[in-house]
């Protein structure tokens, strides 16, 4: 009975709320990638040998985890699921859809850096002259690993909330 005296909700604010909906699940999955890097790699760590490449691949996945995980609190915490702000408008909403597709493709610009980052990292450990090659490449296997991983979820990220 309460339900019909209340006013519906603009179609928009629906479509926002889904938005936000989906941009919170992919954080969720931001912050998993997250928690999964810091118990593998954060076990790892330590029982593994620094003068071996895996000792320096768990030290940058757990740096990466922890980076991700701010990353992914932060969103989560800024996404508005269920009803917007007071005086959120239509306007607010295609403007706070916008930027975050933005973001996203920014981001995944950034993620191709990582990879090529990478892969220098793992071409310049082959150097005859390299100093401590074993920290470049277990560097440049973690950078190519996260990167890749960011690269595959900014862009779906950026697909998913675009449509």
């Amino acid at each position: 009975m309460l339900l019909s005296v209340l006013p519906a909700a603009p179609a928009w604010l629906a479509t926002y709320q889904h938005h936000e909906l989906l941009l919170g699940r992919g954080l969720g999955i931001l912050g998993a990638w997250a928690l999964l890097n810091l118990v593998v790699s954060g076990y790892q760590l330590p029982r593994t040998d620094r003068r071996e490449w895996p000792h320096h691949f768990h030290f940058m996945n757990c740096a990466w985890a922890f980076v991700n995980a701010v990353l992914a609190a932060v969103g989560i915490l800024r996404t508005h699921p269920g009803r917007p702000p007071l005086g959120f408008s239509l306007a607010d909403a295609r403007a706070d859809v916008q930027l975050t597709s933005q973001i996203f493709l920014f981001n995944a610009g950034l993620d191709i850096g990582y990879v090529l980052v990478a892969l220098w990292l793992l071409n310049r450990a082959t150097y005859p002259s390299a100093q401590r090659p074993e920290r470049l490449d277990g560097y440049g296997r973690s950078v190519q690993l996260q990167g890749a991983f960011l690269l595959v979820f900014d862009v779906a990220m950026w697909w998913l909330l675009g449509r």
